[in-house]
């Protein structure tokens, strides 16, 4: 059983020290409670004993035996979480990611725009499903999500009822680093509106990799950060400052190459924001239906050694203990929750009347708990595509240590001074 006088008495004593500021007072404080006060308690107890799945040619071949199959696109064998784009799911999705716009969820606001009325911001079919070649195979295998590539074709409006469908097009071996041979999986989504249109397509891919090789190579280990209080109000102080273009248009003529996205600071990642995105963008399971998924995806599940309680794998998000089993020092972010991340100063930079038509994304490094991301862009390039006029942005995220943890660019439609322009 665990120490539960021990585990308060670990988190009273975090608190204290931050109280009184460690070592120094006011502004000058650090805060650097290991893993982050209850969580790093938790972490000492017994680590959970996370299903073990080896890359063998005999998984390989039953997995690449499906290459080209279509998928039921679902989180936890339940479906999608969204199957339609109303007010209520919109505004948990954005809540998730952490954006203010109001287009998103202002009725009144939104009703003045040329959309005449409240869209949906285009990373939002990451809550009806996001590809990421999870395609199954190779139980007890990690899956990390590395990356997508998605092109949009409309905007989502409010009320829209979306389908997807999933094609399995890729499985390719890689040597690396973190735990020596890993597989590279593939996909590619297609999203569409109850009148059948095309709403994007979305190309997803993660890596593959025994837990076990990464924990004996342990690449990514580091310490948490210790902030400042300057550090954490200077922190505060940018996301109480975000600018949003919003109603002022950002006309084609007026964007130069080399002009700077002003950036979106997300940060420290915390618990709470974990369990934001999961309520607004994958959802869960409670009681039966995860006994159901246990039975139908073993792998995916294991007993807390503290609880006997049945939690799924992606507690890696939450739990450094279980994030350790998969070879990481401390729980991490979604690759999918980057990705949103990614789209955000994007839409904030281009106002109303822009339209993101595509989004290229890596993910490079992890985002552990505590880490804070600036998510920052500059213009490439400009370009006429028809009655387009695009603008190409160059984006990446960078933290507090100056890793650079996601890479990518995105395409931009923006409004134009030429005569005829009626939208698009």
């Amino acid at each position: 059983m665990p120490d539960w006088h021990a585990h308060h008495t670990h988190a009273s004593r975090c608190e204290r020290s931050r109280r009184r500021g460690g070592r120094a007072r006011g502004r000058a404080a650090r805060y650097a409670c290991p893993a982050g006060g209850e969580e790093a308690a938790m972490a000492e107890q017994d680590a959970p004993q996370i299903s073990e799945g080896l890359i063998t040619e005999e998984a390989l071949e039953r997995l690449r035996s499906r290459l080209g199959s279509y998928n039921r696109p679902s989180f936890y064998g339940l479906g999608p979480l969204h199957e339609e784009a109303t007010r209520d799911n919109i505004r948990h999705f954005v809540r998730g990611i952490g954006d203010p716009n109001p287009l998103w969820v202002d009725a009144e606001y939104a009703a003045s725009t040329r959309w005449g009325g409240i869209i949906a911001p285009p990373t939002f079919l990451y809550s009806v499903y996001w590809t990421s070649g999870r395609t199954g195979g190779l139980p007890g295998v990690h899956g990390f999500h590395a990356g997508n590539d998605w092109v949009w074709r409309r905007p989502i409006m409010l009320g829209d009822r979306i389908t997807v469908q999933e094609q399995f097009t890729g499985l390719d071996e890689r040597q690396g680093e973190f735990a020596g041979r890993t597989m590279i999986q593939s996909s590619i989504s297609t999203y569409r509106n109850q009148r059948g249109e095309v709403i994007a397509e979305c190309k997803g891919w993660q890596f593959r990799a025994e837990r076990r090789a990464a924990r004996e190579r342990g690449k990514y280990q580091r310490e948490p950060y210790a902030y400042s209080e300057d550090e954490l109000f200077e922190i505060e102080e940018q996301m109480l400052n975000e600018e949003i273009r919003g109603a002022t248009a950002r006309f084609w003529e007026d964007v130069q190459v080399g002009d700077e996205v002003p950036a979106v600071v997300k940060g420290p990642l915390s618990l709470g924001d974990i369990a934001a995105f999961e309520a607004g963008c994958i959802g869960g399971m409670a009681h039966v239906f995860s006994v159901r998924e246990s039975r139908r995806h073993p792998a995916f599940w294991y007993r807390d050694p503290n609880t006997g309680a049945l939690e799924a794998v992606i507690r890696v998000h939450a739990a450094s203990g279980t994030a350790g089993q998969a070879g990481l020092p401390m729980a991490y972010d979604y690759g999918s929750q980057r990705m949103c991340w990614l789209g955000h100063p994007v839409t904030n930079w281009m106002g109303n009347d822009g339209f993101m038509t595509r989004l290229y994304g890596e993910v490079r490094r992890f985002n552990y708990l505590g880490d804070t991301t600036w998510l920052k862009g500059r213009v490439s390039g400009k370009q006429v595509d028809g009655a387009d006029h695009l603008v190409d942005l160059d984006l990446w995220a960078e933290n507090q240590i100056g890793e650079t943890t996601a890479k990518g660019r995105a395409q931009v439609a923006l409004p134009t001074r030429a005569p005829g322009w009626e939208g698009f």
